[in-house]
């Protein structure tokens, strides 16, 4: 069904007045409920997320005009209590909260940091599933990563994108922002006309309004954790079309890079059936990407369902490493960021096998060459891949460095090498099967690994996974 977008708030004064007076109100009657944690004590960030409650949709309504870079928004969170709550927190990194609904009723709300605390008017109830709407508007800011990356709401010249990995979602959307908690979305966004609003799923419909705006309602039933929602706002170029076994294909291109990613894009088809050939069928209903002007980005990163490129992919290699994601990292989700091995670590070997299947070097030969420093075989033989274990990043700067993604995929060459192509391609298949739009940690990982294999794998996790010192 499709979220009917709601009249987006600029609050009258009267309504603003009423908000504030509710922000100070009591509530009445006896306490049952127990505030939510402020944070889910994540390894690497600790306060991310919210403890209380799982999220199972969010409905996003922004309107958000590139002039002025103000963006206009409301959210209806919609969430199940998972103990009794006197009050609970949302993320939300600036922006101003203008009101707090909590089932239709006017709620305290307080701001410290990134934390937004509401306290319903009355205590909700274990099991109970509330909605939560949120009216905020302002100029979103990016954020500096711990690696020096900028994530949240990135402007250019002609638009903006939103990008998450690890906590940037907070910046236009107040939410649950952990991987451990996915949900479903409807995102509306409207912009002026003439320019494209892309997001995650299915475009369900595009309107041109009277006040000359075009409102875009996309549609992502499949859960989803926040930091691969994204809302990309500008000039684009959009084809459409659909895979040999019918999986609808999405590309939003920067004019400007139109030619230079034609080549490469029009293999995504091709590489969504290979995907489904090696690890099980594709996990979500649309695939596609979206292009963005050199230099608004640093990085390319696997938004659901639509992956968004820093200009230009020019290597196939890339496409494809985000395409794996899909099965990786986005279907499969890690319980925590400890975990990012599990994300990177396999979208690097799906990016082997498609040498291996496509005429280039094997996967064997990629781990050969890794060990010998062999950059005419991979380039990325002298980018450090044993600086530390995969599975114990030294903090959270290292999350995307390159033991997580090289020596990731040579845990995986490695259980390979131990039980043999048939166990390993089965292992794979079953892994992205049983785990399919859940979360996953490495020891979730290793055991299953051990189970399906038949395969006592100690000494890959002790030497490869977990071993500090560098692999033979």
């Amino acid at each position: 069904m499709e979220h009917r977008a709601l009249q987006l708030p600029r609050l009258a004064a009267p309504a603003v007045a009423a908000l504030l007076a509710l922000t100070t109100a009591c509530t009445g009657g006896t306490v049952q409920g127990r505030p939510g944690a402020s944070g889910l004590r994540d390894p690497y960030f600790p306060k991310a997320g919210n403890g209380g409650y799982q999220v199972e949709h969010y409905a996003l309504d922004l309107d958000y005009d590139p002039a002025d870079g103000v963006l206009h928004g409301r959210a209806v969170i919609t969430a199940r209590a998972e103990q009794g709550l006197s009050s609970f927190n949302l993320d939300l990194s600036g922006l101003h909260v203008e009101g707090v609904d909590v089932d239709g009723e006017g709620a305290r709300f307080n701001r410290t940091g990134n934390e937004l605390t509401v306290r319903p008017a009355d205590d909700v109830k274990k099991g109970r599933v509330f909605r939560t709407e949120v009216v905020y508007s302002g100029r979103p800011k990016a954020l500096t990563d711990a690696d020096g990356s900028r994530e949240g709401w990135i402007t250019g010249e002609a638009g903006a994108v939103g990008v998450g990995e690890p906590v940037g979602s907070m910046t236009w959307f107040p939410g649950n922002h952990h991987p451990s908690d996915k949900a479903a979305y409807d995102i509306t966004i409207r912009v002026p006309r003439g320019y494209e609003a892309v997001s995650n799923g299915e475009l369900r419909s595009r309107t041109e309004g009277a006040d000359g705006r075009t409102r875009f309602a996309w549609h992502s039933p499949e859960p989803m954790a926040s930091y691969l929602a994204t809302a990309v706002v500008g000039p684009y170029k959009v084809t459409t079309g659909r895979t040999p076994s019918g999986v609808a294909v999405y590309n939003a291109v920067s004019p400007e890079e139109a030619a230079a990613s034609e080549g490469t894009l029009a293999r995504l088809p091709e590489m969504v059936e290979w995907g489904s050939g090696r690890f099980g069928p594709y996990p979500f209903g649309t695939a596609g990407a979206v292009v963005l002007p050199a230099g608004t980005l640093a990085y390319a990163l696997e938004t659901q369902t639509k992956p968004v490129y820093p200009g230009a992919p020019g290597d196939e290699s890339l496409v494809l490493h985000e395409l794996a994601h899909q099965w990786f990292g986005n279907s499969v989700s890690p319980k925590s960021w400890k975990d990012m091995w599990l994300n990177e670590g396999f979208a690097t070997y799906a990016e082997w096998l498609w040498d291996e299947d496509h005429g280039g070097p094997s996967a064997q030969e990629h781990f050969d060459a890794l060990l010998a420093g062999d950059t005419d075989v991979d380039e990325a033989a002298d980018a450090g891949w044993d600086a530390f274990p995969p599975a114990d990043p030294p903090g959270p700067g290292d999350i995307s460095a390159s033991p997580v993604y090289q020596r990731g995929a040579m845990v995986l060459q490695r259980i390979r090498q131990e039980v043999g192509d048939e166990k390993f391609f089965a292992l794979v298949r079953g892994w992205a099967a049983d785990h399919r739009h859940g979360n996953a940690s490495t020891a979730d990982f290793t055991a299953y690994a051990e189970e399906r294999t038949g395969h006592d794998l100690r000494k890959v996790w002790d030497v490869w996974l977990y071993g500090k010192a560098r692999p033979k």
